[in-house]
């Protein structure tokens, strides 16, 4: 007959914290003090995620002439689809997107920045046009520029505009 502590799982089924070789050899040779204030620093630290970050995307599109009002309805559409979208200006050949989006760094942000136009294009019916320019900068970047007088002016205008 087995003992078992009333609540406790069936044995075998508990959930376990993988390691790795290395790190077990050196929890043998260096145990972890038993004071739990102690210990709580550390093994918050292993267990806290990255930290996100905003980053101000400027995508910049350009391609074939298109009609304006093609244009204008397909960027209303992807600043439907994607609410962060802070202002897009466009042209008949050209456009550019501005929002804010929240990544662990710059390599995360820049790929789903890049990702968006075409990942939107079927959906919000948006012309064939390649992607031209991106700018990736984080908030403190951005406030300092603006704060300066030589960043991007703040998106007062929300939305949609012709430039």
């Amino acid at each position: 007959m087995r003992r078992v502590r009333p609540g406790a799982p069936p044995r075998g089924t508990a959930n376990r914290a993988l390691t790795s070789v290395g790190a077990r050899a050196d929890l043998d040779r260096n145990p972890l003090p038993s004071d739990t204030a102690e210990r709580e620093p550390a093994t918050r630290a292993k267990e806290e995620p990255p930290q996100s970050r905003l980053w101000h995307i400027t995508l910049s599109v350009s391609g074939a002439e298109t009609p304006l009002a093609e244009i204008r309805r397909g960027l209303e559409q992807l600043a439907h689809d994607h609410p962060f979208l802070l202002t897009s200006r466009y042209a008949g050949d050209h456009a550019e997107i501005r929002y804010w989006e929240e990544a662990r760094d710059l390599h995360d942000a820049a790929a789903v920045a890049l990702r968006l136009w075409g990942e939107h294009r079927s959906t919000a019916q948006l012309p064939p046009w390649e992607i031209v320019g991106l700018e990736v900068i984080d908030r403190e970047t951005y406030h300092l520029r603006v704060a300066e007088g030589y960043g991007p002016p703040p998106a007062a205008p929300v939305g949609v505009h012709p430039y």
